[in-house]
Formats: structure tokens, C-alpha cells, sequence
């Protein structure tokens, strides 16, 4: 029972550093920045990533104190802690709204010197933290966004005394710089840090999936031992101790214990995988009610699952009341499907951030099968002021569906496949089968694999209005043939 228990209500933790393991398993250091300048495709496993924008991930190490990360400008991005909390949005939801900027991420702990101003500052709760940003296309062109991220991103350790931090301060006996107060110092201070390393992510394999059997026990050990025993909630450490994981002791399951974690692994992830796949009507994640498919578990839940987002009206905004329950189904599903957090994952705000909608079953309600033939009708005027897609997931790995189309995906950009052509009336019909159906135009087919399950996220980047207040509905997934 502890097992289990632990196994799902650790898996925020777990999920974040199995994406660490995997960027160090594959050569990528903390600092060194993934950069998919060609945009994610299968080759790298990453939950419910897109191919629709140039994502740059690294984590931050903050182990020998503050850490400055200087933000690129037009880019939408999230800082977590190591339990995938929410730190900071940097970019275009965040404090400087997309013009980039200088973010000070101080470790918890930390009683040494900060600056005056000049810095957007956030406490940590975890001595690591993982950074991941998207960009946009530019008349579907990446490279003007790849440009911006190479010119603009920095990481490097605060100097004290330095930027941020008058003359007037430092002679009336504030922080200074450290010694030895030569020209040579100051002049260095003043330099502009190197770029770190960028690592090109298109088409390199990378799996920062979470397992699914007993070894994720030993990771859940592993991340346990290397962050403070205040960042880990009380409930979920009393279910990782009660199994012997616990900071400052060996995690050393004799065979009888071995033997009920490879079974409450395999119970864990069942469950897990049931909650991704089959949430009940119950949760409140089904966006268009019980008769729908289409489902959104962060909305009913809000951020913190806990939490309802907030009514944004003419009046401005209105803080919903939580009930004091955690959601765990919904958290659930959410750490199984996805990465990262932030309140403006949730925020209700037209033409600000994206929306996801999460489909698993036909209009049947039966699973979606790799060998056969399905449609989805988009009505016109899909409410997406960027722009919309469509993307197709591996059941197994919840990661890009691979097959001979490389990008499992359609949508209204141009690239990296064709744009979907909308039909005379308006509508888009987007088609999935192993075989393009003839007469279907390349951009409206997202190919996929028989004996493979998948399900399908649709994404509004700056949603409208009719999103959110559902007057445009898509319609379900329906079986041809």
C-alpha cells in the first residue's frame, strides 16, 4: 500500500529527475542548454512534447549559491524546483512580459548578500531547478528565435557588489565586491558572461521519461538524498520512508522488499496510466462534459491542485475558493502526461500563453488503434490567435508517436510540416491512419503506426475567447471504415 502510495504521489519528483538523468546520461551537463533549433521529434522522449516551437531546456544548479539566468526576450517560459513546483514564468507571462531580463535564483538557506535591484529575484525551495522555454516561428522560419535564444540566454553565478548594486552602497559600508579590488576585477565583472554550451536536440536521443518499473524507486532515492529535507512535502516523505527512502539512509531493499516494489510499480503505473487515459466524468476534467472525449485536467484543478483557476471578467480577476483537497487523480494525470507547472498554464486570459485539450477514445469511447483509419472536423475559426495543432502520442512513452512522417503533427503553421488546408466551408479535417486516405492534402494527415495505441493533444497557442467560453467546439474523434 506505501508503495503504491508512493510510487503516484512522488511522481512530480520522479518526472523531473528522470529528465535530469536522461540530459546527463546523454552527455548534457547542468547549464548546458537543449536547443531544438529544428524543433523535438521522436528521437527524444519527452512527455507530450510538441513540434511546434523552438524549445531550450536546462537545469540550474544552485548548490554554491545564487545563480543568474539572463532571459532572451519574446519567449514563454516556466522555472520548477526539483518537485516541480512553480518558481517563475521568465518571458512573455512572467515580470518582464517577453522583453527578457535578469532572473537571480536564490537556493533556500542562503544568508549572503543580494542586490538592490536590477534582477527579478526568486527564493528556491530546491538547490536545482529546471528551465524550459519555448519560441516562436517568424514567418515559419526558427532561425530568427534561434538567434534570440543564442545571443540572449546566459547563466552564470551572482557577484556581489557588481551589477545590481549602487556605488552608493558599497562605499557606505553595504555589499561590496569581493577582494582583490583591482581594474582587472572590475573590468572582468563588467564583462558580459559567454554564452553556455547549446546542444542541438533535433533528432538527438534523449529519454527523460519516468520508469516504469522498480528502479523508479532508485531515482525516487536518488533525488530524496540530493535536496534539503525541507523541500519535500511531509505526506508524500512519510510515504517514500515507510518504503526506506528517507535522507541520510541507505536505500537498500532486501529481496522480499525488492520484490513488493517491482508489484507496486507495476500497480502504480496500471493506475497512472488508467488515470491518464480514462479519467471519470466525476474529476471535472471533461471540457465539454460527459459526452465528450476532450479532456483538460488542469483547468477543474488549477496549478497547485488544489486551487480552481480564477474568473477573469470586465471586473478584472476573481479568486475562486478551494475546497481544501488536494486533487489527486488530476495531479495524476497531469505528472503522467506532462512537464512543468505554472499558474499561467491555467489562466483563462484570451490571447495570453496556450490551452491543451487531451483526447484518448473515439467517439465510442474505444481506444484509438494505430491500424486504423480516423478523422477530426475542426469547425471554422479555430481560436487560436498564433496559431493551432494537432499531435499524436505514443500510448507507451506518452512521447512523439514514431513513424516514416518524422512529425506527428498538423496544424496552421507551415513548417516543420505543410499547414492544414481548411475545406471551402471553413472546416479542417485532420485524418490519422497508417496511410494517407486519398485526396487527402499532406498537412491534414498525421500518420500512425499499427499495434501502437495513441491518443492526441490539441493545442491553442493565445487562445480566444471562444475557447474558453466553449462556443467553438471541435468535434470527437471519429473511425472511418
Amino acid at each position: 500500500m506505501h508503495a503504491v502510495r508512493a510510487f503516484l504521489d512522488a511522481y512530480s519528483g520522479v518526472n523531473v529527475w528522470a529528465a535530469r538523468k536522461g540530459f546527463l546520461d546523454a552527455g548534457i551537463r547542468d547549464h548546458d542548454v537543449l536547443l531544438f533549433s529544428e524543433f523535438m521529434d521522436p528521437e527524444t522522449l519527452v512527455l507530450t512534447g510538441n513540434a511546434d516551437t523552438v524549445y531550450f531546456v536546462t537545469f540550474l544548479d544552485l548548490t554554491e549559491g545564487p545563480l543568474v539566468v539572463e532571459m532572451p526576450p519574446l519567449s514563454l517560459c516556466f522555472v520548477n524546483d526539483m518537485w516541480f513546483r512553480w518558481v517563475a514564468d521568465p518571458g512573455m507571462a512572467g515580470p518582464d512580459r517577453g522583453a527578457g531580463g535578469k532572473y537571480l535564483f536564490v537556493p533556500p538557506g542562503y544568508e549572503g548578500p543580494l542586490p538592490e535591484g536590477g534582477y527579478f529575484t526568486q527564493p528556491t525551495r530546491t538547490t536545482r531547478l529546471l528551465l524550459g522555454g519555448r519560441a516562436f516561428l517568424e514567418g515559419d522560419d526558427p532561425g530568427p528565435a534561434v538567434g534570440r535564444i543564442k545571443e540572449g540566454l546566459r547563466i552564470h553565478r551572482y557577484a556581489p557588489g557588481f551589477f545590481g548594486t549602487s556605488i552608493g552602497e558599497i562605499v557606505t559600508g553595504g555589499t561590496a565586491p569581493p577582494a582583490p579590488w583591482t581594474a582587472q576585477t572590475w573590468t572582468a565583472a563588467l564583462r558580459r558572461p559567454d554564452p553556455p554550451r547549446f546542444v542541438e536536440g533535433t533528432g538527438f536521443a534523449v529519454n527523460t521519461v519516468p520508469p516504469a518499473d522498480a528502479t523508479y524507486f532508485d531515482l525516487a532515492s536518488e533525488l530524496v538524498h540530493d535536496q534539503p529535507v525541507e523541500a519535500l512535502d511531509p505526506e508524500i516523505a512519510g510515504a517514500l520512508a515507510a518504503i526506506g527512502i528517507a535522507k541520510g539512509r541507505p536505500f537498500q531493499p532486501d529481496p522480499r522488499m525488492r520484490k513488493i516494489l517491482v508489484e507496486a510499480a507495476a500497480v502504480g503505473n496500471a493506475t497512472a496510466r488508467t488515470l491518464a487515459c480514462r479519467l471519470r466524468p466525476d474529476e471535472g476534467a471533461h471540457f465539454y462534459g460527459a459526452s465528450s472525449q476532450w479532456i483538460n485536467g488542469l483547468l477543474p484543478a488549477g496549478y497547485d491542485f488544489m486551487t480552481p483557476p480564477p474568473d477573469i471578467t470586465d471586473r478584472g480577476v476573481e479568486l475562486r475558493a478551494s475546497d481544501g483537497a488536494r486533487k489527486l487523480n488530476l495531479r495524476n494525470w497531469w505528472w503522467y502526461l506532462g512537464v512543468g507547472i505554472s499558474p499561467a498554464f491555467t489562466a483563462p486570459l484570451p490571447g495570453i500563453g496556450s490551452q491543451y485539450l487531451f483526447a484518448c477514445a473515439d467517439q465510442e469511447d474505444r481506444a484509438l488503434d494505430g491500424g486504423r483509419h480516423y478523422r477530426l472536423v475542426l469547425p471554422p475559426d479555430i481560436p487560436a490567435a498564433r496559431f493551432w495543432s494537432c499531435t499524436v502520442y505514443d500510448n507507451q512513452t506518452r512521447s512523439m508517436l514514431s513513424t516514416p512522417q518524422r512529425f506527428p503533427r498538423a496544424g496552421s503553421q507551415d513548417y516543420p510540416t505543410p499547414a492544414a488546408t481548411a475545406d471551402a466551408d471553413g472546416t479542417t479535417t485532420v485524418h490519422f491512419g497508417p496511410d494517407r486516405p486519398g485526396g487527402v492534402p499532406e498537412g491534414n494527415w498525421i500518420q500512425t503506426a499499427p499495434g501502437k495505441g495513441w491518443f492526441v493533444v490539441l493545442r491553442f497557442y493565445s487562445p480566444l475567447q471562444p475557447f474558453f467560453d466553449k462556443t467553438w467546439r471541435p468535434g470527437e474523434i471519429e473511425a472511418v471504415g
